[in-house]
C-alpha cells in the first residue's frame, strides 16, 4: 500500500489514545478503533506510521501489529488464546533436557532451572523436568496455577506473552518476560541455548541466522510493548 498521509500523530481519545493520519483515526485490520492504553505506546505507534516512506510496510511496524492483535484477536478471543498458551505448558522447552553431551546438560541446568524454580515460587506452578523429547504430563495443580496467572493478565500483557511464547516455545519464559524476570535479550539467549550449542559445533547457515534474527525481533517488540504500556 502506498503512503497516503503526511502526518501521523497520537491523540487522546475515548478509552485511551488513538492514532490520527492527517486527522483521521487509524483502524485495525478488522475495523476496530486502534485505541491504546498509554500515551507512550501511542506515540511509538505513531512514530512507526510516520517512519513509513513511499510504501507502507507492515513488517516494519511491530508495535502497530501487536496492538492490532490485542484489539482484534486477544481481547475478543481470550479463551482461545489462553488455551493455545496452555498447550505450551505441557511441552515447555525448559522442562525437556538433554542427557548428553555433559556440557550441554550443564548449560541447560544453569540457564533453565532458575526459571523453572521461579515458576514454582512466583507462579505456584511446580513443573516436572525430564530428559529427552518424549512428552510427559504436568501435574494438574501446576497447570491450574499457570492458567490462573494467565487469566489475571490484562489484554496487553497477554498479547506480549503470546508473542514471546510463540518465539521461545516456552510459556514459563514468556511469563518471566512479562513479569520482568528476564529481558528480551536474556529470553532470546535462554530459548536459543540448544541452537547456540549446535552453532558452536557446526556453524550457522544463512536461513538459521535469518530465523533467529526474526525471533529476537519478536521478543524485543514484545518487551517494548510491555514497557510502553506501563509507562506513565
Amino acid at each position: 500500500m502506498k503512503r497516503f498521509y503526511k502526518q501521523a500523530a497520537a491523540v487522546a481519545g475515548e478509552g485511551g489514545f488513538v492514532i490520527h493520519l492527517d486527522g483521521k483515526p487509524v483502524k485495525t485490520p478488522l475495523g476496530h478503533r486502534l485505541a491504546l492504553p498509554s500515551l507512550a505506546l501511542a506515540e511509538a505507534v505513531a512514530a512507526e506510521w510516520q517512519a513509513q516512506e513511499t510504501e507502507i510496510k507492515p513488517h516494519t511496524m511491530p508495535l502497530t501489529q501487536l496492538s492490532s492483535t490485542a484489539i482484534d484477536r486477544v481481547g475478543p478471543e481470550r479463551g482461545a488464546i489462553t488455551a493455545q498458551l496452555m498447550a505450551y505448558a505441557g511441552t515447555d522447552l525448559l522442562c525437556y533436557r538433554a542427557d548428553f553431551p555433559p556440557e550441554l546438560v550443564k548449560r541447560q541446568a544453569l540457564s533453565w532451572q532458575p526459571l523453572v524454580d521461579w515458576a514454582r515460587t512466583a507462579l505456584g506452578a511446580e513443573l516436572t523436568v525430564t530428559e529427552g523429547v518424549i512428552a510427559i504430563a504436568q501435574a494438574p495443580a501446576a497447570l491450574t496455577a499457570l492458567k490462573a496467572h494467565l487469566d489475571g493478565l490484562d489484554v496487553w500483557v497477554l498479547t506480549a506473552a503470546q508473542s514471546a511464547c510463540a518465539a521461545t516455545g516456552s510459556l514459563v519464559l514468556a511469563l518471566a518476560l512479562a513479569a520482568g524476570r528476564v529481558d528480551a535479550e536474556a529470553a532470546f539467549a535462554v530459548s536459543q541455548l540448544d541452537e547456540d550449542f549446535q552453532i558452536e559445533q557446526w556453524g550457522e547457515d544463512y536461513e538459521a541466522a535469518d530465523r533467529r534474527a526474526a525471533l529476537r525481533a519478536d521478543l524485543r517488540a514484545a518487551e517494548r510493548l510491555l514497557n510502553l504500556c506501563r509507562a506513565a
